[in-house]
């Protein structure tokens, strides 16, 4: 009769921990159960208009709101160690280019965070970073820059998004590649650089395309040339700058990224959200980035992770060079 009973009991257990794992993995499959925040780390102007389109659309296929919140400072290390140190279940993304995520690490060793302290979870935009000055300024074209420099050096000034941001590594690398010297005026984002620019405080901006693009169709600000290997669709008139002689490629792509150790299954989750938005939304997503300069660079997370630890050692190398 005791053994009987114990078999019961036994049974009577087996069955809650099934309960219980069974609720456990429910509870996964359900994700998520409450809104999403998407961090941006930057200053309004850029990065959150690249990402906006995606994360408006993110909520038809995860049944929840999903929210930009702005969390901008230190080149963007705030708020992406905000995230990086975050609880790793879903609910707190940072959206962002290799800034934060890559070159920020690079250059400040004391962060709480590297660039694998985040998990991919999709790429999303591919944008354009340039250098650009007011419609009336001297130079017709990157040569004339160039021989101004040479004779003038340290008397020409550039600006970009931030101390060792992309942009600011982009103009430097420039620099050193045409054998030239401009002095760095830092700004407090992408929008503020072209503003400074606009309005006279400093001659040349090095900045994402789109914060730049309403002025350059307006045509208050021109384009000396991209930092793309080749020409650009949405500027076919501006040649790279790699092809007038300077290689210097700094690619600009935009995703969301979730804390390291949030589990398989909410990643594969919110990919397989953002892809459905891509695929049912694609016209919209398209004409959206085209206004701002941009297009669709979608990626999943392995193939956003290999891009991503390219890229590292791709900038790391550059900014040795830079250092030197």
């Amino acid at each position: 009769m005791r053994t009987k009973r114990l078999f019961v009991i036994g049974l009577i257990g087996l069955s809650l921990n099934s309960s219980v794992l069974g609720e456990s993995l429910a509870a996964e499959k359900r994700f998520p159960t409450r809104p999403i925040q998407v961090i941006i780390p930057f200053q309004p102007g850029d990065t959150d208009n690249l990402l906006r389109p995606f994360v408006e659309k993110m909520p038809e296929y995860l049944g929840q709101p999903v929210t930009m919140v702005y969390k901008p400072g230190a080149a963007g290390s705030l708020g992406a160690g905000f995230v990086a140190t975050s609880k790793p279940d879903g609910y707190l993304l940072v959206g962002t280019s290799q800034s934060s995520i890559l070159i920020v690490p690079l250059t400040s060793k004391d962060l709480s965070y590297t660039w694998e302290s985040f998990v991919p979870v999709s790429c999303l935009v591919e944008g354009i970073f340039l250098l650009a000055i007011k419609s009336d300024a001297p130079w017709k074209n990157l040569k004339e820059l160039v021989e101004d420099a040479k004779k003038n050096p340290g008397k020409i000034t550039f600006t970009s998004s931030g101390t060792y941001g992309i942009t600011h590594i982009a103009g430097e690398a420039f620099c050193k590649e045409a054998g030239i010297k401009m002095t760095y005026i830092p700004s407090q984002g992408s929008g503020p650089a072209v503003t400074a620019t606009l309005g006279g405080h400093v001659h040349i901006a090095s900045t994402a395309l789109a914060p730049a693009y309403p002025h350059i169709k307006a045509g208050t600000m021109r384009v000396l040339g991209v930092f793309n290997e080749k020409r650009v669709r949405v500027l076919p008139d501006v040649p790279s700058i790699a092809e007038l002689g300077y290689p210097v490629i700094i690619p600009g792509n935009y995703g969301l990224l979730a804390p390291k150790g949030t589990p398989r299954e909410v990643v594969e989750n919110l990919h397989g959200a953002l892809k459905k938005v891509v695929e049912s939304h694609n016209d919209f997503l398209a004409d959206r980035l085209e206004k701002l300069g941009a297009q669709i660079g979608f990626m999943g997370p392995e193939e956003y992770m290999e891009f991503l630890r390219g890229q590292y050692g791709y900038f790391d190398k550059i900014l040795k060079i830079i250092k030197k």
